[in-house]
């Protein structure tokens, strides 16, 4: 491209974007920022937990965490989430880990999330006894 047309296209785009022509349409939804890292990191890590430890989710002390983040849980949710196959890649990364010491890795998860977690309590809970109905999580 030649020096001289440089100037001339780059003022014919701002004359485009000033009158309107380049502009989203009424409703379109931009580009979003991506959640923290840590964040994507955080949800792997529980979802992984609860896939080799067989612990249930604490739906709301989760979305709690989240939140902390700027990060819903439909943002992360493997596959769907607009997250979710990045968080599915690391989830896959940290159950085969975590598969590898699976007693060492179930204590430390337990103290770091469960009930009485040392960075969030509560996100995982106890595995329901076998045969009991499904619990109901507000």
């Amino acid at each position: 491209m030649r020096p001289t047309l440089l100037p001339a296209l780059a003022g014919s785009l701002l004359a485009a974007l000033a009158g309107g022509v380049l502009t989203r349409p009424a409703g379109a939804q931009g580009i979003r920022n991506a959640p923290p890292p840590r964040a994507l990191e955080t949800a792997a890590y529980v979802f992984a937990a609860a896939n080799v430890c067989g612990y249930r989710i604490g739906t709301a002390p989760f979305e709690a965490l989240l939140a902390r983040y700027q990060v819903s849980i439909e943002d992360v949710r493997p596959p769907r989430g607009p997250f979710g196959a990045k968080v599915q890649t690391i989830f896959a990364l940290m159950s085969n880990q975590m598969m590898q010491n699976r007693d060492a890795a179930c204590r430390a998860v337990a103290g770091e999330y469960g009930p009485e977690g040392n960075v969030a309590p509560g996100i995982l809970l106890p595995a329901a006894p076998a045969g009991a109905p499904p619990v109901k999580q507000p």
